[in-house]
């Protein structure tokens, strides 16, 4: 059988790519759109050292890029050579690549930017008495001449995706480009504020931001002094993962993700992690389907963190991802729970809150059943204040003698709508809607009662037996007696096998396999400490709404009075166990403005 000449045999199918063309290939995982070019450009001049950076824009940065910085600059030799593809000044051994403090590190954005549009970077050294001007065209060099510009370094990228239509078409519509770049200079002015920013957008300074002080003044600039009040400062702690920022107040939240920030070691991201860890320690203060407002900064040691696993450097693996998640789980419960004494100082005098921090847990009576369809609650702490001690029309004012004659700070004037109870306290007015604050009482007794007693479970009929994945399998064995505090009777059968003996009654589950698989599923996310209620806490929150004072359900100044001070021992007193606030404050500035008294 005759055989192919062994030079056929030879010639591959594989070749290199042109320069040129191997530019634009790694352009498409770095340079997705004008956005994408407006976060290479401010990171460099980040890293630069610049203490004012200016970004301006044309048609979205479709038609034009523009990056001014004061950072340090570059020299002939250094310009040239930050055009070549994998040429950093930022890492030089792989122990650098391991632990990176900078923003950029990879020596691939000039490049792959230079190579899908028309650009031109001129910069100089402080101390040097000319700079350089270099012009791109498409890849190309064209232009190297000296130049006299500032000390600092310019960068404009015109015309992107002139040569390559295809990526072109995928652009979207100007104003979607533009709000895509106005997020990116959001981001970054957010993550350092201490440098000053100014954005332009067609030829109109839209943004000049300050260098500022704190986080706190930049969010201020850069939103209103309206959000910065619903915020709170976290509280950090002394432990390798610090948490700071500031995140929103228990039931302040919004329908997306759009003010929810995080940032690591001054680099925006996108975690998983964190999304879950946040939602856990708001648990019940966050309303489901809704995010809350974070401004989150997390600091821990780049060797712990991984920045070089997504294209655009969204995305980071975290060496321990449990500890970072504890650390964000604490700091939010922390955070919330500083709050609730400084909320409560407002409506407390100081002998009260000295005696409420010296007060000790009274006994609990038996468990309430709450596996049944009407369940009986203890009458002393969770059965609605009676209908028939008042008219159901009337409700009954307070008293000359009221408590803020006697050092109370806060004074009950009366109920409107028969729902909202109206406060006047040292800020302006309160309203409390007497409904969620009944069901936040009775959801933290009724949960504390059964964290106390431990949950009541039931036998199946028959023991059910499920095999799990190796690693579901051992986060199972290593949690078994969480489980089991759980209420749910589970014990290893060899393997990769369980066996689950009972449940807790509150649980009405058909498919049991199915059930465990979508819990374990859940809990993996959870926090180490989270409360061992947490498969009941849903099914507590439905039974105590419907024993909690309803809206027409009128009541006596004393009942009321007892309401709010029961509420304002409560771990959340501000929300719900849904997440609904439960007390609203109008300040007596804000009364003033909408009374034309000042403005």
């Amino acid at each position: 059988m005759p055989t192919a000449p062994l030079q056929s045999l030879a010639m591959s199918r594989i070749k290199l790519l042109p320069e040129i063309l191997a530019s634009q290939v790694a352009a498409g995982e770095v340079v997705e759109r004008p956005a994408s070019v407006v976060k290479e450009l401010v990171e460099n001049a980040i890293d630069a050292g610049a203490h004012k950076i200016e970004l301006g824009i044309q048609r979205g940065g479709i038609s034009l890029i523009r990056v001014i910085d004061d950072g340090c600059g570059m020299d002939r030799d250094d310009t040239l050579l930050s055009l070549e593809r994998h040429a950093t000044s930022k890492i030089r051994t792989a122990d650098d690549l391991a632990a990176v403090t900078t923003l950029g590190f990879r020596g691939e954005a000039l490049p792959s930017i230079a190579s899908v549009a028309r650009f031109r970077l001129t910069t100089r050294e402080h101390r040097a008495l000319v700079g350089t001007e270099i012009i791109v065209n498409g890849g190309r060099i064209e232009t190297v001449r000296d130049a006299g510009e500032a000390p600092g370094t310019q960068v404009e990228v015109r015309s992107l995706f002139f040569n390559v239509p295809a990526r072109r078409k995928f652009l979207r519509s100007e104003p979607t480009e533009t709000r895509h770049v106005e997020h990116e200079f959001f981001l970054h002015a957010l993550s350092h504020p201490g440098i000053g920013f100014t954005f332009v957008r067609d030829d109109k300074f839209l943004l000049q931001l300050p260098a500022a002080s704190s986080i706190r003044d930049r969010i201020r600039d850069l939103y209103d002094a309206q959000l910065v009040e619903e915020l709170l400062e976290v509280i950090p702690d002394q432990r390798n993962v610090r948490v700071s920022g500031w995140i929103g107040r228990a039931g302040i939240s919004r329908q997306t993700r759009s003010q929810q920030f995080v940032f690591i070691n001054g680099r925006s991201i996108e975690s998983g992690v964190i999304t879950n860890a946040l939602r856990e320690g708001y648990h019940t203060a966050l309303m489901k389907g809704q995010y809350p407002i974070t401004f989150l900064f997390i600091t821990l040691d780049p060797r712990t963190v991984d920045v070089n696993v997504h294209p655009a450097k969204r995305e980071v693996r975290f060496r321990d991802p449990a500890k970072v998640r504890e650390a964000v789980v604490e700091a939010v419960r922390r955070t919330l729970s500083g709050a609730r004494q400084n909320w409560r100082e407002k409506f407390q005098s100081k002998r009260e809150t000295e005696e409420e921090n010296l007060k000790r847990p009274e006994p609990v009576g038996p468990l309430p059943d709450i596996g049944r369809s009407e369940p009986s609650l203890s009458p002393d702490t969770v059965t609605p204040f009676p209908p028939d001690l008042v008219s159901p029309q009337i409700v009954v004012p307070a008293p000359e003698n009221t408590p803020a004659g006697n050092g109370s700070p806060f004074q009950i004037i009366g109920v409107l709508n028969r729902l909202y109870v109206l406060m006047e306290n040292s800020e302006g007015l309160v309203l409390v809607d007497q409904h969620a604050a009944h069901e936040r009482i009775l959801f933290e007794e009724l949960r504390r009662r059964m964290e106390e007693q431990g949950v009541p479970s039931q036998r199946l009929l028959l023991p059910q037996i499920f095999s799990l994945p190796p690693r579901d399998a051992e986060w199972v064995e290593r949690n078994i007696p969480t489980l089991q505090k759980m209420g749910i009777g589970i014990e290893d059968f060899g393997g990769n096998s369980f066996r689950i003996e009972s449940l807790p009654t509150f649980l009405e589950v058909t498919d049991v396999v199915k059930f465990l698989r979508e819990i374990i599923d859940e809990l993996k996310v959870t926090s180490r400490s989270s409360s061992p209620m947490r498969l009941g806490e849903d099914m507590i929150a439905t039974t105590v709404c419907r024993h909690a004072v309803k809206a027409n359900d009128p009541l006596r100044y004393p009942e009321i009075e007892k309401l709010i001070r029961d509420l304002l021992a409560c771990e959340l007193p501000y929300c719900c166990p849904h997440g609904r606030p439960t007390m609203i404050q109008i300040s007596l500035t804000e009364l003033e403005k909408k009374f034309g008294r000042k403005v």
